[in-house]
């Protein structure tokens, strides 16, 4: 016998690997091999899963698994004749199509890449090798906005598909349906979370990401208050220990081609239930009352869906969200429309014992699991060596302010950095600093706004340096002056952009290839509070720092499937060389570039989209509320801050922040005025 996984290192393939090998163990005659493609970057991700899954088995249960390359984008999966021949001559009984895109956050071309070409690229290897069955785990999604009860028969019912995730899952199910040419069987997992015995989970995804606030709420609030909640509908969780188990038993039992298996409860849970559950267990309080609408609610849904129709609805509550770390996305699918009918799951699983059990019985086990491993809290500023021993982090603009203190900071916690700037005088004495406190360092010059030297620069340390775990873009260049002093100073703009957007991409761009090829990089690129409050006199520099954040955000979807993130951190008014020739930045508020590291390194430790500050998503969300009251309210401040001595090309030592001025500013801490 011999099966072949995709995605056997995921979150439900390494649940179900160990009972495949528990299985071959007892099988008697014929030796059995699992087949598990991985791309040759992910080997080492892949051993150090062996070595786990065969731990607690006989020592030949390791020789079972054999590795094989391949590539879930290509056609084939990326496998060449020889190996296909292979696999073939193996006599693969079942495959197991499990990869694909679990992340609700990821955009249309993610999703449309791994589950249906990766699906499309799966059901040609099957039908290349003779797979016996092909077993593909599609997922409730598949439902997307039905209203009802949902069968395992039942497919495309015209059921609304909102998002990109239902899309493509609904494609990929399709595909297997009408272009499969060898035996099938369909499984529709519910949301899937830890195991219910450990609590054990990989990552921060679906409900995960509201477990902060019931910690956040048990710390705030008394357990007893009493609360109000709205009927919130219902949702569907299931542990994977139970979903992987299902897997295992259906796959294996006679007679089922062509049948779909709801793994999910056939009850699902009151999302109320859900949130009062976790609440206890964070000693936060309870919604003690749900308010149920009656006759009103189809309308109040109605009105709810045409106020968050509009646009500057959209941004106040996806802001909102974000400070609290809830991507807009997950927090669409907390309710399901739709009841899962599990009949032929249920038929299928007769006397096994296997089902899903009640979330309460092991909410707890979940709830502790996410407080040992999962919490954000876990990665603060005691752990940041954990995060960066032993890396390699290149620095740039670290001769001085932000990327020197940055510098600093992470040498100390253990990372080797390679530290970049024009000139080298200043880097060996940070280089010198870092060294005598047990540190390494390594000096780089270039210059960012010349091509040619970024291009040496990304050479030269490639070749000293073949991984490098984090790029810091650090280096900038700001200028405060009106654009009516600017008419005749074009070359302000395009110093701006060379340096602040095209020397920061090109040599972003000269390290990606890399991380790419090993699924593994971060970037974080110092971006500033101007992007999101817009301040008078800053055209030139607020407009190159937003290219980067458009180009990061473009971008950053594209790579994520390769295991590379961006992080933009919108960084407030930093008290810098950079900011010194305004005088008027004197009596401002503003943080010091050691407090601007720790936003670095937290950025690296929690790996976030953006890091922000409350005054720059106010900003954000001022200005899609109303862009013209805004606008009003800039128009007083360029009124009240006049242009400096230095932009007006005249030397003021005298120059001073008014008591308005500087009332003003502290009123608006950390934007430039």
């Amino acid at each position: 016998m011999a099966y072949l996984l995709t995605g056997a290192t995921g979150f439900i393939g390494s649940n179900l690997v160990p009972l495949l090998l528990e299985r071959a163990g007892h099988r008697r005659g014929g030796a059995t091999t699992l087949y598990l493609l991985v791309r040759e970057s992910s080997l080492p991700r892949l051993e150090a899963r062996i070595e786990r899954w065969t731990a607690e088995l006989p020592r030949a249960a390791h020789q079972l698994i054999e590795p094989v390359l391949g590539d879930l984008h290509e056609p084939m999966l990326g496998l060449d004749a020889e190996t296909v021949a292979r696999l073939r001559a193996a006599g693969i009984e079942h495959l197991f199509h499990l990869a694909a895109v679990y992340d609700m956050t990821a955009g249309e071309e993610l999703n449309q890449l791994a589950n249906v070409e990766g699906t499309h690229h799966a059901l040609e290897l099957a039908d290349a090798v003779g797979a016996g069955v092909f077993h593909h785990v599609s997922s409730i999604a598949v439902a997307g906005g039905y209203r009802g009860t949902f069968t395992e028969e039942m497919f495309d019912v015209g059921q609304p598909l909102d998002h990109p995730y239902h899309r493509t899952k609904f494609e990929a199910e399709r595909l297997v349906r009408d272009s499969a040419r060898v035996p099938w069987r369909i499984y529709r997992p519910a949301i899937v979370v830890g195991d219910s015995r450990s609590g054990a989970a990989e990552k921060i995804d679906g409900p995960y990401y509201f477990l902060p606030l019931f910690k956040l709420a048990g710390k705030r609030l008394p357990e007893g208050l009493p609360l109000v909640a709205p009927e919130l509908g219902r949702t569907n969780l299931v542990p994977v220990d139970y979903v992987a188990a299902a897997l295992d038993h259906i796959a294996h039992e006679p007679g089922l081609d062509g049948q779909t298996f709801h793994l999910a409860d056939p009850d699902g849970v009151a999302v109320i239930d859900v949130i009062n559950t976790f609440a206890s267990l964070a000693g936060a309080p309870s919604a003690a009352i749900a308010i149920d609408p009656g006759p009103l609610a189809r309308p109040a849904r109605e009105l709810a869906h045409d106020l968050l129709a509009l646009s500057a609805a959209r941004a106040l509550r996806r802001t909102l969200l974000e400070r609290v770390g809830i991507p807009t996305e997950v927090a669409d699918q907390v309710s399901l429309p739709a009841r899962f009918d599990t009949t032929n799951a249920r038929a299928a699983l007769a006397s096994t014992g296997i089902e899903p059990p009640p979330l309460a019985s092991y909410a707890a086990r979940l709830w502790e699991y996410w407080l040992a491993h999962l919490d954000p809290d876990l990665h603060g500023p005691r752990s940041t060596a954990a995060a960066v021993a032993g890396k390699t982090i290149l620095i740039t603009g670290a001769s001085s302010g932000i990327g020197r203190a940055t510098a600093l900071l992470l040498a100390r916690h253990g990372a080797r950095v390679l530290i970049v700037a024009r000139g080298s005088e200043r880097l060996e004495q940070t280089r010198a600093e870092i060294a005598a406190g047990g540190g390494i360092a390594h000096v780089y010059t270039a210059d960012l706004s010349d091509p040619e030297s970024v291009d040496a620069l990304v050479a030269h340390v490639q070749s000293e340096h073949p991984q490098i775990d984090v790029l810091i873009n650090s280096a900038g260049r700001s200028i405060r002056r009106s654009v009516a002093l600017s008419y005749d100073r074009f070359h302000d703009y395009e110093r701006m952009v060379a340096l602040n957007y095209l020397g920061t991409i090109r040599l972003t761009m000269g390290l990606l290839p890399r991380m790419r090829e090993r699924h593994s990089g971060h970037v974080i690129n110092v971006s500033s509070i101007g992007v999101q409050t817009n301040p008078p006199r800053f055209s030139a520099y607020v407009a190159s720092k937003a290219a980067l954040d458009a180009w990061t955000r473009v971008v950053s979807s594209e790579c994520l499937a390769e295991g590379v993130h961006f992080t933009t951190v919108h960084m407030p008014l930093v008290r810098t060389p950079m900011i010194a020739p305004t005088r008027l930045y004197d009596r401002f508020p503003a943080i010091s570039p050691e407090q601007a590291a720790e936003l670095i390194a937290q950025a690296i430790r929690t790996r976030p989209k953006t890091v922000n500050t409350r005054l720059g998503t106010l900003g954000e969300v001022s200005y899609a509320l109303s862009p013209t009251l805004v606008d009003r309210v800039l128009s007083a401040a360029y009124r009240l801050f006049p242009d400096s001595a230095a932009a007006r090309g005249q030397r003021e030592p005298g120059e001073r922040a008014s008591a308005a001025q500087a009332l003003f500013a502290k009123l608006t801490g950390g934007v430039h005025w």
